[in-house]
């Protein structure tokens, strides 16, 4: 096959078994890569009711096929287990090197399972592997492990790591890629943990051949070109930079999502980084033009951090700035930096310490329970502090470790109404009264809210538009059947480079990601394969979920967004909850779902799953 190698690599920690499995091409073409893989295996391989934090649970590493090819925004690598923060389908993204390396060192997808009873760490090298002793490398943060390993090994391998943060399985933990690229979302780093994996350090020589090479360079050649010539904000800022606007028009998370106004946002913007000398230029990802991520100076003052972990981007910004009421951008860079160290998730940590100050807001917490710590909104040092004690469980750390579902059971005292979560996944930093779409995708996605597929209103415009049958753009504010449309035809494209191992961030159209996976694979590529490929993994990502109990009770949003806040530009608007589950009606009959959203045999069949119906209960009407 061309554009992959055709070899998966099985690794049992508990018996030490290492193995090659070569699918057939068919099962290439049915999944694509990425997400594709990883669901198929969850589904067949990880036992019901399975404990995510237990060897059981399986941690899964895929590429797809444009994954370390010659074009830009290719260095994506997707990560999947059974979530420690949800219960749910979990699965992340991150970029980097780490996944173009594992694609020239001969694998398509790693499968880990079992767990060791003693840290180790997975070496990769041109198709061969062995599980090494990691017990020196216990313990260290992100960046003193990839060092020590480097130096063990030789300096060419790059690494998928976690640090302290995923070792003491915090829900939330990240793994981090190239010690600056997070796979953040669904406590993936946690289940790394538990399986006493501190990191996977490969290396290779090779990529697997492409169809049409030709094609595919020259392609890359006039997307640089498009890049340079034209650059993005992305490329003169990294994510951030429309942080005034997102106040002004009300999609910036303040104060726990309560809304209202923030006027000091600027001092959280990159453009006011830039202007105190915080960062001069931007890095890349492999291969990639775009140039997109902030190459942080050295701080010294008030808190030493090393730009090692590189800057913070708009999520992180928003999390652990406007979220909390904080607009020390400083202190934001440093919590950025501490779960860098450690990593965990910048967009659950601020949201469950956010949650932590609305409840000291409220009278549910004090210091008493907060170790003597002041978690008022606007405490840059009480959430660098807190930060430190998650990544150890230490103190109320213990508790804001479990992510905030489970923090607000611990709590209690009507602490859930301020946990501002969607399936236990902390929402990220885009408003859904203001993103009406993205609000009904966070509510029905697989593994909870996610901002990186779905829609996001604001920007849906024509132009966007451009290759999906819809002829006009509708108001981010409005929740309808025809923004239901939208979300079903451009959300499920979006979710299309998940598949294929590619950024969003760069100016793909449709008609370009067509040509290139064919130019890669050699296989004829359409519009409407590579949407059924995105909906054939949506639907075994629901048949998980509904395997683990997560149904359509579990498609909710926090009660907040169905109240207008007191003041600021959402003022009079909300998500009406009556507009919300119609919407999901709907969306549940355009995939194929019955009323109470379970995949039916029919859509089974047409998307060439029907083996995936023994995993599903049905009962006689």
């Amino acid at each position: 096959m061309n554009g992959y190698n055709g070899k998966f690599l099985r690794v049992n920690l508990t018996n030490g078994n290492i193995s090659i499995e070569e699918p057939p091409e068919s099962y290439y073409r049915r999944y694509l890569g990425c997400r594709g893989f990883i669901v198929e295996k969850l589904l067949t391989e990880v036992p019901a009711g399975a404990d995510p934090l237990g060897p059981e649970n399986k941690l899964i590493f895929a590429l797809g096929p444009v994954t370390g090819q010659p074009l830009p925004g290719s260095g994506r690598n997707s990560i999947g287990a059974k979530s420690p923060l949800t219960g749910c389908f979990g699965e992340a993204e991150a970029g980097g090197f780490w996944g173009a390396e594992l694609k020239r060192a001969g694998f398509d997808c790693i499968i880990v399972e079992g767990a060791a009873g003693k840290p180790v760490y997975l070496k990769i090298e041109n198709g061969a592997a062995e599980i090494r002793d990691a017990g020196k490398l216990w313990g260290m943060e992100i960046a003193d492990a990839d060092r020590a390993v480097r130096e063990e090994l030789g300096d060419n391998y790059r690494t998928a790591a976690i640090g302290p943060g995923g070792e003491n399985l915090v829900r939330f933990a990240a793994i981090i890629n190239d010690v600056s690229h997070a796979a953040g979302r669904t406590g993936l780093g946690a289940v790394m943990g538990s399986k006493k994996l501190k990191l996977i350090a490969v290396k290779g020589s090779k990529a697997p051949d492409m169809a049409d090479r030709e094609k595919i360079i020259e392609m890359s050649r006039q997307l640089n070109k498009k890049v340079k010539e034209k650059p993005t904000p992305f490329s003169v800022y990294g994510t951030g930079s429309t942080m005034e606007q997102y106040e002004a028009i009300g999609n910036l998370p303040i104060r726990n999502f309560q809304g209202g106004h923030f006027p000091t946002v600027k001092e959280l913007t990159p453009q006011r980084m830039k202007e105190k000398g915080y960062w001069d230029t931007m890095e890349s990802c492999y291969g990639c033009a775009m140039r997109c991520k902030k190459k942080l100076n050295r701080l010294s003052e008030p808190w030493p951090v090393d730009p090692i972990y590189g800057g913070p981007e708009y999520e992180t910004l928003a999390a652990l700035g406007s979220n909390c009421g904080i607009d020390s951008v400083e202190a934001v860079i440093k919590g950025h930096e501490i779960c860098g160290r450690y990593g965990i998730d910048t967009i659950s940590a601020g949201g469950t310490i956010a949650f932590a100050m609305e409840l000291t807001e409220k009278g549910i917490l004090t210091r008493t329970d907060t170790d003597g710590i002041d978690l008022s909104f606007g405490n840059g040092v009480a959430m660098v502090e807190m930060l430190q004690k998650i990544a150890y469980r230490k103190g109320f750390g213990n508790i804001l470790a479990e992510g905030s579902r489970k923090a607000a059971q611990i709590i209690g005292k009507g602490a859930e109404d301020y946990a501002i979560h969607v399936k236990g996944n902390e929402i990220p930093m885009h408003e859904p009264r203001y993103k009406q779409g993205l609000g009904l995708h966070y509510s029905a996605h697989g593994s909870g809210a996610d901002h990186c597929t779905g829609i996001h209103d604001d920007v849906v415009n024509l132009k966007a538009l451009d290759g999906v049958d819809i002829a006009e753009a509708v108001p981010s504010t409005e929740l309808s059947p025809r923004k239901t449309r939208i979300l079903y035809l451009f959300g499920m494209w979006r979710q299309v480079a998940n598949y294929l191992g590619i950024c969003i961030f760069l100016p793909w159209r449709q008609q370009q990601l067509m040509e290139a996976t064919e130019y890669i694979t050699g296989w004829p590529m359409s519009y409407w394969r590579l949407m059924k490929t995105a909906e054939r993994g949506m639907t075994l990502t629901r048949i998980f979920n509904l395997r683990e109990g997560i149904t359509a009770k579990d498609d909710v949003l926090p009660k907040r967004f169905f109240s207008s806040p007191a003041e600021g530009p959402m003022k009079s608007t909300a998500v009406d909850p009556e507009k919300l589950a119609e919407a999901q009606k709907i969306y549940y009959q355009m995939l194929g779902w019955d009323e109470k959203g379970v995949p039916t045999y029919a859509r089974l069949v047409e998307l060439d799953i029907e083996w995936a119906n023994k995993y599903i209960e049905r009962t006689a009407s």
